[in-house]
């Protein structure tokens, strides 16, 4: 498979997983809804800092998109471990909810 193959299917994975249309990506973004649609299309690839965004959008890292192990977090403690797992179940919605609470107890 190769890097363009890979991205586009990564991101179509991430979108079904986080129940995410083109739409709402583009919304949490700021990306054009013709940007998104063309990159997970394959008719663009997306730029390194675009890609970032995009990750960022799906609450993880680029180390995870790139990352073939499901466990991309070596080195965390269990209850680090915990928060993440629980976090990939979150929504768009309750995963900035969740941002908003822990900023206010910092």
């Amino acid at each position: 498979m190769s890097i363009d193959e890979y991205v586009v299917s990564k991101l179509k994975q991430l979108c079904e997983k986080n129940h995410m249309t083109r739409y709402r990506i583009a919304q949490i973004t700021g990306l054009s809804q013709t940007t998104v649609a063309h990159i997970l299309l394959g008719k663009s690839m997306p730029t390194l800092a675009t890609l970032s965004i995009l990750c960022d959008a799906f609450g993880i890292s680029l180390m995870q998109f790139f990352s073939d192990d499901e466990d991309a977090m070596g080195g965390l403690s269990d209850q680090q471990r915990k928060l993440l797992q629980v976090w990939e179940e979150f929504t768009p919605d309750k995963r900035k909810m969740l941002l908003k609470f822990i900023d206010s107890i910092r």
